[in-house]
């Protein structure tokens, strides 16, 4: 009679305790999907939901009353929408022979857990960073800026308040958003702190001369460039298939910046660039699910993190995209 070479999977939340919390092992490898694409908990896993045109946010009525007559009322109509949640997941084997033979070095469940957590995490990054770097999406002069003529990389001469101002001031003209963030990654980052039209800025404001790229921290950056949140990509992937030569990439790239609306609330009604749908009821969490289960093949014990999420561009006018090399 046939053997059973697996158990049911255990979730395992001792695990995901035992090294760092999820929202700080993305800190700490530079992942800022959920920063960008804020979460949203959703009770079915795909589904449609109506989003009210941003022009009709912004509709005047007149709110004059005569007596005896009603008040003005909203009469918002919807576009359609969708969303769809799609499960993403890693496996890491812990073999009963090598976890014995190197306890004395490291906790295996620990490391595997760590590494099953990196590869779900890099792709989301991923897919968001490819989602909001999108000349697909942002097309068309109301909504993408070409300013690599004088590219930010070229610190003497670039222009990256005059250029991030522009394209604040097209987001308000296109939608009645001020934007609240800049998203770029950290190579970017380091050399904004070297732009002398930034450098001057920050002097101006009171702060003093900044003798060092390392005394410009992110918060006079974003007093310089007057928004809420400068947000900085760290993460990096490498690109080649197993087997092959490594190939080391950014995975947010150094050719763009974003300059956008990003949600403060879990309101979902709050206008935003757009939302990470999490749909839980199949044991899901948006900070990645952590399960184990027992394989006899191999004699291993098996380490599994996952979740189900959609990530979805909600206002394209919300995001202005500068090309800036």
């Amino acid at each position: 009679m046939p053997t059973s070479v697996t158990s049911l999977a255990t979730l395992r939340p001792d695990l995901a305790a035992s090294f760092e919390a999820f929202d700080l092992e993305a800190e700490k490898a530079g992942y800022i999907a959920r920063k960008v694409l804020t979460t949203v908990d959703v009770a079915s896993q795909a589904g449609n939901f109506g989003k009210i045109p941003l022009e009709q946010l912004l509709q005047q009525r007149d709110t004059k009353r005569a007596p005896g007559s009603g008040y003005a009322r909203g009469n918002f109509t919807f576009d359609d929408s969708t969303y769809s949640c799609e499960e993403h997941g890693a496996e890491e084997p812990i073999d009963d022979r090598e976890a014995k033979m190197y306890a004395e070095y490291f906790d295996a469940e620990t490391v595997a857990s760590q590494r099953a957590y990196n590869s779900v995490l890099a792709n989301a990054e991923k897919r968001v960073a490819d989602a909001i770097f999108n000349t697909s999406t942002w097309t068309g002069s109301a909504l993408t800026t070409d300013v690599s003529s004088v590219p930010w990389a070229t610190i003497a001469t670039a222009k990256p308040l005059t250029n991030v101002e522009a394209a604040v001031q097209k987001v308000y003209d296109g939608s009645g958003l001020w934007p609240n963030a800049l998203v770029i990654n950290k190579k970017v980052f380091r050399n904004l702190r070297n732009t002398p039209e930034v450098i001057d800025r920050i002097a101006s404001s009171g702060a003093g001369d900044r003798n060092l790229a390392s005394d410009v921290t992110l918060q006079m950056l974003a007093q310089a460039f007057d928004l809420d949140y400068i947000i900085v990509a760290g993460g990096s992937i490498n690109s080649a298939k197993e087997g092959q030569s490594a190939s080391v990439g950014q995975i947010w790239s150094s050719t763009y910046a974003m300059v956008c609306r990003v949600a403060t609330s879990s309101d979902f009604r709050e206008p935003c660039i757009g939302r990470t749908f999490h749909w839980g009821a199949d044991g899901s969490s948006i900070d990645g699910a952590i399960e184990s289960y027992r394989d006899e093949v191999v004699r291993a014990n098996i380490i599994r993190v996952r979740h189900d999420v959609d990530e979805v561009i909600l206002y394209a006018q919300a995001g202005h995209l500068l090309k800036i090399a």
